[in-house]
């Protein structure tokens, strides 16, 4: 396993990959958090905290997981070196692991510079400081155990072609589904409880501050799930 994750990760910074991943979620968030002038800019929301960027995280996330995951299996079937990767001495819950730590460290990359923001928000405090930090820990947990999510239903509908497009389309309809589908649903039939099976609910709890089991089981089921049925695909 540890091979295939060096493997992956060194192709992502061999590659404009890596650099253009955490370039664009930068920039967008930069631009929407601190340059445009709307909802989401802190400097004019009038109080300091990181509500704004916990809210469109996981909306660039939706398409920027995607396009990291899209080639991880679909460029091994389009080129045929799955059956020479196949035939190495590894399983391939091995070549499912390496890929997804892979994905998943390069976005925790990306994650890293945004505790700029943390600092940066903690000095615009009235007084400086007044910060909720446990909000801002869970959140990133939250994110965390978003973009795992994220990434292994971006693996899983990278088997499912060898086109990198239609594995973008599938796991953008997948994750927007789960993020977003069941809240849409539960409002629509006035039915609360329905939102509960979707990301975004579990996310907006973490985020409190408050870590529950029940979150943590769900972001894990889930993720878990989707890694154990692109292995299956890689079974057939």
């Amino acid at each position: 396993m540890k091979a295939i994750l060096k493997k992956e990760f060194t192709a992502f910074f061999a590659s404009p990959i890596a650099y253009l991943v955490i370039g664009v979620f930068l920039v967008i968030n930069g631009l929407f958090l601190w340059v445009f002038k709307d909802d989401f800019n802190i400097l004019n929301a009038g109080f300091a905290d990181l509500n704004n960027f916990f809210y469109l995280a996981p909306w660039v996330f939706l398409f920027l997981i995607p396009a990291i995951t899209m080639k991880s299996f679909a460029d091994e079937f389009n080129s045929g070196t799955i059956e020479i990767l196949k035939t190495r001495p590894i399983t391939n819950w091995q070549i499912v692991f390496g890929k997804f730590l892979a994905s998943l460290l390069l976005i925790i990359i990306a994650l890293v510079p945004t505790l700029t923001y943390v600092y940066t928000v903690y000095q615009l405090g009235n007084p400086v400081g007044n910060l909720d930090f446990g909000s801002t820990i869970g959140s990133y947990i939250g994110l965390l155990l978003l973009a795992s999510t994220y990434t292994a239903v971006g693996l899983f509908t990278s088997t499912l072609s060898k086109n990198q497009i239609v594995a973008f389309i599938l796991s953008v309809f997948i994750t927007f589904f789960l993020y977003f589908g069941f809240d849409a649903f539960a409002n629509l039939v006035s039915n609360q409880n329905i939102s509960k099976l979707g990301i975004n609910e579990h996310f907006k709890s973490i985020s409190r501050g408050v870590i529950d089991t029940r979150d943590i089981l769900y972001f894990v089921s889930v993720t878990a799930f989707f890694l154990f049925i692109t292995k299956m695909q890689l079974d057939e």
